[in-house]
């Protein structure tokens, strides 16, 4: 495997090192010696400069584990380029309903590494968002939180004809997010009121509901904390900066950067660089806000979020996420939702989550949202994103490394932290190799269109 060294002299070396994830095993910075950075004193001063497009899960993913990876003595500056900041896209508003298993309860592929780093993301949130805020002195206690309810997650089954399949299924799920089968008067036990209609459910316990944005946030804060403690203990200097702004082209990147990271979702399309390039295809999906009067009894305190042909994210005792709909080759990027598309999103949800949930019908429309995916071509292994270094794709020589972490789908909270790790990694070392080439062998697919938003 050929070193590629990204230290401007030539005392910058690699070597083999075993990552945290023990499957994975990756090519890491062995920072110069002290002798050679005495002699080489232009390396104390140079500063590592990336620039990454997009405020979602895969953006800010990325940003801390460059942040958590770089060498001590690597002076680093990652600015984040986002028009509507933190969480304000489509990953801001998702279902937020986390685990790692596909509808036949099939462990997704690298479920298990997947899961396992979604967790360190997730207390690396939890930790900033009760944290003293450095900037203000106030007490962070009361945000509010962004893991809405430790509950689990209930499947029902809908049909009986891959009820084999998926007991066996059931069988090889990760201990740390167990799979159990249960009955009619099981699920009962649970969720009162509660339809089985083939009298079988599966159930989460470990798996998660997350406040998408909150989460997003808290993870911001996350990173500022962590150049914060790098300022102090590293003899190198951390930074990081939010630009609340567009991007209109890569190229107004160029000779500014090292490193620039496309974390933009569906809105990729709009960089005239990559626009019809890449093998996604857009779909939209309506989230609907439903609450239930305070004098009415609300859902039970400990009872699971549901995973059917709609899906509900319980928000508390009173309010719940009713989800999604699917409109495939939309390029509405909006996040606002027409009281037509509402309506007919309602008259498409309702019923499904009606036949798993019929208490559902008591609950009333608040409001809406919606987000536009980008959703990867379907592989062997299933929907996989699209990582890799793109100066290929293009066309011209530049003097900075552009790369692209996208096609997330509607799976971005589970693959953002692993994917994010490995995308770190391959920008630190130049060696797009890290990356496995399950994710990137989407360069060789034909795109079927341009798409333009």
């Amino acid at each position: 495997m050929k070193n590629l060294n990204v230290w401007p002299n030539p005392s910058g070396r690699f070597s083999p090192f075993r990552s945290t994830s023990p499957t994975l095993s990756v090519i890491r910075f062995v920072p110069p010696s002290p002798s050679s950075v005495r002699c080489h004193s232009s390396l104390t001063h140079h500063t590592f400069r990336c620039a990454v497009l997009g405020a979602g899960f895969a953006g800010l993913s990325v940003v801390w584990h460059l942040l958590k990876q770089s060498p001590k003595e690597l002076n680093l500056r990652v600015d984040i380029y986002d028009e509507v900041g933190i969480g304000g896209g489509a990953s801001g508003i998702s279902g937020g309903l986390l685990h790692p298993y596909s509808p036949k309860v099939k462990l997704l592929w690298e479920g298990a590494n997947c899961w396992k780093e979604s967790m360190e993301l997730l207390r690396v949130a939890e930790e900033a968002s009760v944290s003293k805020d450095y900037r203000t002195g106030e007490s962070a206690e009361d945000m509010e939180a962004f893991v809405a309810h430790k509950r689990g997650i209930l499947r029902p089954a809908t049909d009986m004809k891959n009820m084999i399949k998926l007991n066996d299924n059931v069988k090889t799920c990760l201990p740390s997010c167990r799979v159990q089968t249960l009955n009619n008067v099981e699920a009962q036990s649970l969720l009162p009121g509660v339809c089985l209609p083939f009298n079988t459910a599966f159930y989460m316990p470990e798996a998660l509901n997350i406040n998408s944005r909150h989460y997003l946030q808290a993870l911001f804060r996350g990173c500022e904390i962590l150049v914060k403690e790098s300022s102090t203990l590293d003899s190198s200097q951390k930074q990081l900066s939010l630009h609340k702004r567009s991007v209109d082209r890569l190229s107004e990147f160029e000779g500014e950067y090292d490193a620039v990271i496309v974390c933009l979702g569906a809105k990729v399309n709009m960089l005239p660089e990559l626009s019809g390039r890449l093998p996604l295809r857009t779909c939209r999906g309506v989230i609907a806000q439903l609450e239930l009067h305070d004098d009415m009894k609300g859902y039970p305190e400990r009872a699971p979020s549901i995973l059917s042909d709609a899906w509900i994210a319980v928000q508390g005792p009173h309010s719940l996420n009713l989800g999604s709909t699917w409109e495939w080759k939309s390029v509405n990027s909006s996040p606002n939702v027409s009281s037509d598309e509402a309506s007919k999103a309602l008259q498409e949800l309702l019923p499904k989550a009606s036949t798993i949930y019929p208490g559902i019908k008591d609950w009333v429309f608040t409001g809406a949202r919606a987000g536009l995916r980008a959703m990867p071509p379907l592989t062997t292994l299933g929907s996989l994103p699209l990582l890799g270094c793109i100066n290929d794709i293009i066309g011209r020589n530049h003097t900075c490394k552009y790369w692209l972490f996208g096609g997330l789908g509607s799976r971005g909270l589970l693959y953002h932290a692993w994917l994010g790790n490995l995308m770190a990694q391959a920008v630190l070392s130049f060696n797009e190799e890290v990356i496995p080439s399950e994710l990137r062998s989407w360069k060789s697919i034909e795109p079927k269109c341009s798409v333009l938003l």
